[in-house]
């Protein structure tokens, strides 16, 4: 299967499972809109998320894939599950400890880092402590679930892992659905909500375990030892869990500020749930696809393949999400305004969240940058280097975000936010290139510049043809009215984009032709 079909196949999963969270958004907002419940529901959520992108995502998909790759190359399939066994008895037995003392001590860490500024509010904070307890077991499914994951992008099984989060928001939209329907008040909304995401955590670990078994893998329980293979993945998670998690990390800070004033973390939520559609459609989708790819190619010494592999996928991620952040910054009050302005959210909450989501947009190609990045560190076994840089990262939002949030509220920790992620961009290519690990492409180069062009072209068209709708994106307007506006500014800014982008060379047939039918071998030229 060709890199860019593999980018489709889990990008199309994606792609389902936003579209489904959007959904749920929407009937997030009808529901609670950025009143206290929703505040506590998205506080305490955070706080297992951040972990499952810190000892879940970001550690496995760094450290587990490329040695899970490896021992299927040397030893074979016997050899992969008896290291999979090894690792599952030792993470399995880490997240049951850590549950429990997370769980004991959540009163704690409620007042001191999901939310500081709720002590002063008693019902808001004994009500988030108690949605936090429900949902942290969700960790542990997490996970595992990602564990399961690793093993199947590894294996070139990609759709399971990528269709599995369907089920979260396809549960949370069932409990949404339910409390409507029956009049729940928000705090029983909240409770509904909570039970929803444990239950879709184990859900989908459950999926994901049929998944392993399918592609022709059981995996056994061991007592947990430290073997060396244990100890070897050990010594690369613990800093690819800093890096994995960068975006998680700056949240919960920019989650620990916004606490302080009313409704500010569910604006934060409602607009990073937006730009998280072509962020997750294009910049995850990479990343599970790069990094397999190319620690199978490094492994087998084909460096010529790991430059292309490289190349094409940066040309990638910004051929689709130049538009996405373009259309961002342009129409970002359309856009909040047809997804969430009805029911308990006002156009005053519009206002906010789409100034907040404005400034997303133009963090979008850097946050997805870092995906295609860290690839090229992670297959090397290198997960130090870009914890450095995360960490420096870190440093500047928790600066930026104290010294902005005052000022700006909402938009201060966006821009926070932002900046980090495109030090963080920088500074990981920068390395790569110094290092050697990333030839420079001159083809990659010509495009990207076009890219830019054809991204303004129709950046400027957008705002002129969004004035001209203005009446049908009204809020006088009906939903039907304002879905079909929005669908049209939609299917002209995606008509400019690719008639410039192709008319001016920043895309052309050959390059899309080359990528589809590309195969993993022979290794193709990096100037392709």
């Amino acid at each position: 299967m060709s890199l860019v079909r593999k980018f489709a196949t889990v990008g199309g999963a994606t792609l389902g499972s936003r579209v489904l969270g959007f959904a749920r958004e929407t009937l997030m907002a009808a529901a609670l809109g950025t009143g206290p419940m929703a505040d506590a529901f998205y506080a305490a959520f955070r706080f297992p998320n951040l972990f499952r992108r810190l000892f879940a995502e970001g550690a496995f998909n760094a450290a587990f894939v490329p040695l899970f790759a490896k021992e299927i190359e040397a030893g074979g399939t016997d050899g992969a599950k008896r290291f999979s066994e090894e690792v599952f008895g030792v993470l399995f037995t880490v997240l049951m400890i850590i549950t429990i003392a997370m769980e004991l001590a959540m009163p704690l860490l409620v007042s001191w880092i999901i939310a500081p500024g709720f002590v002063g509010d008693p019902e808001k904070f004994d009500v988030t402590v108690e949605l936090a307890i429900i949902m942290f077991p969700y960790l542990m499914c997490m996970s595992l679930t990602a564990m399961l994951s690793g093993m199947l992008n590894s294996l070139h099984h990609y759709f399971a892992a990528a269709v599995a989060p369907i089920f979260l928001n396809v549960v949370l939209i069932g409990a949404l659905g339910l409390a409507l329907y029956s009049g729940a008040s928000p705090l029983e909304t909240a409770r509904y909500l909570s039970w929803g995401v444990l239950a879709a955590g184990v859900l989908q670990m459950a999926v994901l375990y049929a998944g392993v078994l399918h592609a022709g893998m059981r995996i056994g329980f061991r007592w947990p030892r430290i073997t060396p293979n244990v100890k070897r993945l050990l010594w690369l998670a613990l800093p690819a869990a800093v890096t994995g998690g960068i975006t998680q990390i700056n949240q919960i800070i920019g989650q620990m500020i916004a606490s302080t004033k009313e409704g500010a973390i569910s604006v934060l939520q409602y607009s990073d749930r937006v730009y998280q559609l072509p962020l997750g459609v294009v910049g995850i989708a990479v990343g599970v696809v790069l990094l397999p790819e190319l620690a199978r190619a490094l492994k087998a010494g084909h460096d010529k393949e790991a430059a292309n592999l490289q190349n094409r996928s940066m040309e990638f991620v910004l051929f689709l999400t130049l538009p996405a952040a373009g259309a961002l910054w342009v129409i970002s009050d359309e856009i909040v305004r047809v997804l969430y302005e009805r029911g308990a959210f006002s156009p005053e909450t519009t206002s906010v969240v789409a100034g907040t989501l404005a400034i997303y947009g133009l963090g979008l190609p850097g946050f997805v940058m870092i995906k295609a990045l860290n690839p090229g560190f992670f297959a090397r076994e290198d997960t130090k280097t870009p914890m450095r840089i995360t960490m420096c990262s870190v440093a500047v939002n928790c600066v930026l975000a104290v010294s902005l949030f005052p000022f700006f509220h909402e938009r201060g920790i966006a821009t926070a936010e932002v900046t980090s992620g495109w030090l963080t961009a920088i500074f990981l290519f920068v390395t790569l290139v110094r290092r050697g690990h990333w030839p420079l492409d001159k083809a990659l180069a010509w495009r990207i510049a076009r890219l830019l062009i054809a991204t303004l072209v129709m950046a400027v068209s957008l705002n002129y043809a969004a004035d001209a709708l203005a009446a049908r994106l009204a809020p006088t307007a009906s939903l039907l009215e304002q879905v079909a506006a929005l669908g049209a500014l939609v299917a002209l800014a995606m008509v400019i984009y690719f008639g410039v982008a192709f008319l001016i060379g920043g895309a052309d047939l050959g390059m899309i032709r080359r990528n589809v039918k590309r195969k993993a071998k022979p290794a193709p030229e990096s100037g392709e």
